[in-house]
């Protein structure tokens, strides 16, 4: 029990204040996340859209999302990260409560896109903010304590999100954009005013990499982190309309399983990722993690219906993102500089941005013309293939030295 207990307080030493307090914000922040996970089982149930005009809901989120993370990285590199954040969390607090009220798909279409927009402009902020409070031994493990908050907040937002969606699905709204202000308000009050300080170039000093557009591996990178994610969305926007439509669980069911999923990533991720990190690289865990996604889906296939089985699944799916996403952060962020990180975390935001584009479209169109099994199938292959694609890409820099870094 002693070894427990300092296995977890060694993870969780020696972080930055600021990124505690960048923490707490963003729990509050995310124990509002209600609409997006249930979106497209609004669109369904309540507004009586169909599948694919639910999909293309989310397809619209995504887009929406790529622009608005594009335009946040460029406006972090040249503007600072604080006040991009406190922006993007109160316009999105506002979009969320006037979606809410849109009711045609032309209307939720457009709320949609216009809130994905100020929702992913904060993201390559929040991710620069994460580095400059960081160092270079505790970056992953603040990335890490990040998404412990995020899921933390993901899973009493889940679960909550669940029961209310049970009693009334405006209520989701309403939840979603006052969590967003009141996160908004909260880093004006705890956290300093802060930006990084532009300073003219030194004589023979060079940045390696100016550009992630011209970083051919880390291009390479995004391909394949967008191909995963575009397998890992499906856990949040189709799986839980299979859920409801062919194996009928409960909203409430549904969000605690939801819940679950966050509950996890709080237990473990951070003395598991204390306990790896620097032991391999981290492109390695990496692989381990997209190929443990893959089992999860496929299982779904093999294993009779029923709640243990969904439980099983959430299970497997959450540890493969455990095992994954940490390092990917971790791997851009070793590439990066002053100069460039917005615009290298604008670009790892689009990837993820683009899957919610590709994801949605994805599933709708494979679920209408073949089925849910099917659509299962595939996500495991495509997690299979993409986990050998990260081989070759580990194959081709585990000798050389990470790019980006500002040399003397």
């Amino acid at each position: 029990m002693p070894n427990i207990f300092h296995l977890y307080k060694n993870a969780y030493t020696g972080l930055s204040r600021n990124n505690w307090l960048m923490s707490i914000v963003m729990f509050i922040n995310r124990s509002g996340t209600m609409v997006v996970p249930y979106l497209s089982l609004y669109c369904v149930e309540k507004l009586g859209f169909s599948i694919t005009q639910a999909g293309l809901i989310m397809a619209l989120f995504g887009v929406g999302a790529i622009l608005g993370a594009f335009i946040g990285g460029r406006l972090t590199d040249k503007f600072g990260f604080y006040d991009l954040q406190v922006g993007a969390l109160l316009s999105g607090g506002l979009l969320f409560i006037l979606l809410g009220y849109q009711h045609t798909f032309v209307t939720l279409a457009i709320g949609t896109f216009a809130l994905s927009f100020c929702n992913e402009a904060f993201r390559p902020a929040n991710s620069t903010a994460i580095a400059h409070y960081s160092n270079a031994e505790n970056k992953t493990r603040s990335y890490s304590l990040n998404r412990l908050a995020v899921n933390l907040g993901w899973a009493f937002g889940g679960g909550l999100g669940g029961y209310l969606a049970s009693i009334n699905y405006h209520y989701l709204f309403w939840v979603d954009g006052c969590t967003n202000i009141v996160a908004a308000i909260l880093l004006l009050r705890l956290i300093p005013r802060s930006s990084i300080k532009k300073v003219a170039a030194i004589k023979d000093q060079v940045i390696k990499v100016a550009s992630p557009y011209k970083d051919k591996a880390y291009l390479a990178f995004i391909l394949l982190s967008t191909l995963f994610g575009l397998c890992f969305f499906q856990f949040f926007i189709m799986e839980p309309v299979f859920f409801r439509l062919q194996w009928h669980f409960s909203e409430r069911l549904i969000g605690l399983l939801l819940a679950a999923n966050g509950l996890l990533i709080v237990a473990i991720e951070m003395v598991l990722i204390h306990s790896l990190e620097g032991k391999r690289h981290g492109l390695v865990y990496i692989i381990g993690g997209v190929l443990i996604t893959g089992i999860g889906f496929t299982l779904l296939n093999i294993l009779p219906p029923g709640v243990a089985t969904a439980v099983l699944v959430v299970v497997i799916v959450t540890l493969g993102e455990i095992m994954s996403m940490p390092f990917m952060n971790a791997y851009w962020i070793s590439r990066t500089n002053n100069y460039n990180r917005g615009q290298y975390a604008a670009l790892y935001t689009m990837s993820w941005s683009a899957a919610q584009v590709l994801a949605p479209a994805f599933g709708s169109q494979v679920i209408y013309h073949a089925g849910f099994n099917l659509l299962w199938w595939l996500l495991g292959g495509l997690s299979f293939a993409t986990a050998a694609g990260y081989f070759l890409l580990y194959k081709s820099e585990r000798i050389s030295e990470p790019t980006g870094q500002l040399l003397p």
